[in-house]
């Protein structure tokens, strides 16, 4: 099936529900309205010149154009292809890299958006979201003219989707998704949730991560369930944007969902019904599942994926879990696609033992389309039919994935492996942390181990404590690690912790 067809069959069966919500606005779509728009923005596309197979670039922050613009496009058998906006001095090479036919953007983004259109070249068109600009079409002035959109393409096999990885190991890579199987990946997850129609499911970051796309766009869709969306996160205002929704469904990151435990404890109260948190973009620590058990009564639901795979490696369930020896697992594979735990040499590995998360479609489908415009980065990632996930981690006799790190994060100190997500629960746990995160930094010695913490509002940490601690839960000789207390860990635009950033601050003050 199409992407875009899983809003119009919602919207035949309940056209006057509400679909899309922008918070920050108040402003609302039906899926009957959704359609509509969805029709005018495909029909203003096609009479620019846009066809099948072209690329439209979003260059915006989170709003109701952002998702009409990627239905539209879906609708005319184009790529959408997005960038968050955070990466506004390097938009040039995003550009240059999938040469887009159009870029649609806000108004404040034109800067970085004129000046890389005239350094690659072949752009035709700009829209801004927000009204006429120099340069530029206005967006609200082509909707408003609704035009005829062509015959809907029935190709699912065809390219819709494409946004970028973070670039941890290299210049960031287009990642494809096809319509299908995408839409059946997402089928699954919205069922693994159980996600209904009277559900109002909020997603405070950026539209621009495939993980929106998956966890708060299609699910939901296929479900007729209504689709809250923020631009500008803070942990009071958002909140109270969860109360004002009356959210059922929270999709964020371990970040926010830590602010919206600690502002939930502040008010003695959850902000709305939720049923469940969901978490993505890089691991949740136990401590923050345990909190949410103990303290919100609210299950915390643990994703694993990435931007590759349309979907997720492993995905828990929405139950409260009490045994807490459980709570470091994710959850286990959804069944559209077949998961293993792979050794170096290419062999499944035993139960419990620490290989690559890996994935496979059924026999002669191919879920993932590849990196736009590198093959020999598509068949690296995909090579003996598997695609290798970079992140290392076991599977249990339950079929739940456990994920211990990035290959490529591990710290070895003496000759000794350490998965740095070991140290970091074990920080995580006292009284006080916030977040931790460790890194290794080179020395005329060998590799020193660094751990960063930050500490929660009003706590005093002690770092000569906090190691001692936590010695009596880790197997590594801690002798050699340093922990340092930080008032901030820096961040990707994804809302990962930029370790990279951390191991280049570590290595400067060594």
């Amino acid at each position: 099936m199409l992407m875009h067809r899983l809003l119009e069959r919602s919207a035949q069966r309940i056209p006057d529900h509400i679909a899309f919500r922008w918070v920050d606005r108040n402003r609302t779509l039906t899926y009957a309205q959704a359609v509509e728009a969805m029709e005018a923005m495909a029909g203003a596309l096609a009479d620019l010149g846009v066809k099948p197979g072209d690329r439209v670039l979003i260059f915006a922050h989170n709003g109701l154009d952002y998702f009409v613009a990627m239905l539209g496009i879906w609708r005319l058998g184009a790529i959408s292809a997005l960038v968050n906006v955070k990466y506004a001095d390097d938009l040039t090479y995003y550009v240059g890299d999938h040469r887009p036919s159009v870029i649609i953007y806000t108004h404040d983004m034109a800067a970085p958006v004129k000046a890389a259109a005239a350094s690659v070249g072949g752009v035709a068109h700009l829209i801004c979201m927000d009204g006429p600009q120099e340069g530029a079409l206005s967006l609200p002035e082509l909707m408003a003219a609704k035009l005829s959109a062509p015959t809907d393409l029935d190709r699912a096999e065809a390219i819709a989707h494409l946004s970028y990885t973070s670039g941890t190991t290299g210049k960031p890579k287009g990642a494809c998704l096809a319509h299908e199987p995408t839409v059946t990946a997402c089928r699954c997850i919205g069922e693994r949730l159980r996600i209904r129609q009277d559900d109002r499911s909020f997603g405070p970051t950026a539209l621009s991560s495939s993980y929106q796309l998956v966890a708060n766009l299609l699910p939901q869709l296929a479900a007729g369930a209504t689709i809250n969306v923020m631009g500008r996160w803070t942990q009071a205002s958002g909140w109270d944007a969860l109360a004002a929704v009356q959210a059922t469904i929270f999709v964020g990151n371990p970040v926010v969902l830590t602010e919206l435990l600690d502002e939930s404890e502040v008010r003695g109260r959850l902000p709305s019904p939720l049923r469940f948190g969901l978490s993505g973009g890089g691991p949740v620590p136990p401590s923050l599942k345990r909190a949410f058990r103990d303290e919100l009564r609210l299950p915390l639901v643990e994703s694993f994926g990435q931007s590759e795979i349309g979907g997720f490696f492993g995905l828990g369930y929405p139950e409260l879990e009490a045994d807490d020896g459980k709570l470091l697992r994710v959850g286990p594979p959804l069944p559209d696609k077949e998961v293993a735990i792979l050794t170096s040499a290419g062999a499944v590995a035993g139960l419990g033992k620490v290989g690559e998360i890996s994935m496979r479609g059924a026999p002669g489908v191919n879920f993932m389309a590849g990196y736009w415009g590198k093959p020999e980065k598509t068949a690296e990632a995909s090579r003996g039919g598997w695609l290798r996930s970079g992140d290392l981690g076991s599977m249990d006799a339950d079929g739940f994935i456990t994920m211990r790190g990035r290959r490529s994060e591990l710290v070895t100190v003496a000759g000794v492996d350490w998965f740095p997500r070991d140290v970091e629960e074990a920080l995580a746990l006292e009284p006080g942390v916030s977040l931790a995160a460790l890194v290794g930094v080179k020395t005329q010695g060998g590799t020193r181990p660094i751990a960063f913490v930050t500490a929660k509002a009003a706590a005093a940490l002690d770092p000569d404590a906090l190691k001692q601690a936590i010695a009596p839960r880790l197997t590594y000789n801690l002798v050699p690690l340093e922990i340092r207390v930080v008032a901030a860990l820096p961040m990707t635009p994804t809302g990962k912790i930029a370790k990279a950033t951390l191991a280049e601050t570590a290595a400067e003050v060594a």
